[in-house]
């Protein structure tokens, strides 16, 4: 697969098209943390024509939720969590801007054609490695739903996060070439 490549955020549509399924990241810049309900509340702001709390634009949203911060530290531990809960609502994100998301696990159809239709990028993360993913987090703000406790909207500063792209702008899928390519070597 090779070295990772290092991108910075925010995306540029010249840094998503040159992305391919299977590439290696190293991610740095502003990412947003949101999952189910932070979900719910932007795509209703989204129908109802609301000033949403982020620029989608210029956003890559991180499918996670922060555990409770350590003395001395900057965030607690920080990994993905499953991406199909926010499919419902993710293609009305995507055509209203957003350009990246990281989370684990695939993703619908309608998120993959939206995906390419508007030229986004889904990273995968590890799971299962939270309290090293904390170690790329260089800062955190609070940015809204605070209501949500843990699962508000956080924007977070990070340094070399470990990533791989599971969906490119042209429509590639990593996880059905791994299949196709299992299914021929079986």
């Amino acid at each position: 697969m090779g070295i990772p490549r290092k991108i910075h955020t925010p995306l540029t549509n010249e840094v998503i098209v040159s992305l391919h399924a299977g590439d290696m990241v190293l991610l740095n810049g502003e990412v947003y943390t949101a999952r189910d309900v932070a979900h719910r509340r932007l795509y209703e702001a989204l129908i109802k024509g609301e000033t949403l709390p982020i620029d989608l634009s210029k956003a890559v949203i991180f499918y996670a939720a922060p555990a409770p911060t350590p003395p001395g530290k900057v965030i607690g531990s920080i990994g993905p969590t499953t991406s199909y809960r926010m499919d419902f609502f993710t293609p009305k994100l995507i055509e209203n801007g957003l350009k990246g998301m990281i989370g684990k696990g695939n993703r619908s159809e309608e998120v993959v054609q939206a995906i390419k239709k508007h030229g986004a990028v889904y990273f995968g993360a590890i799971g299962g490695i939270a309290a090293l993913t904390a170690q790329c987090v260089k800062k955190v703000e609070l940015i809204a739903y605070e209501d949500l406790g843990p699962e508000a909207i956080r924007k977070l500063t990070i340094v070399d996060f470990p990533a791989i792209v599971i969906n490119d702008a042209e429509g590639n899928d990593l996880y059905d070439q791994a299949q196709k390519k299992w299914r021929i070597n079986h």
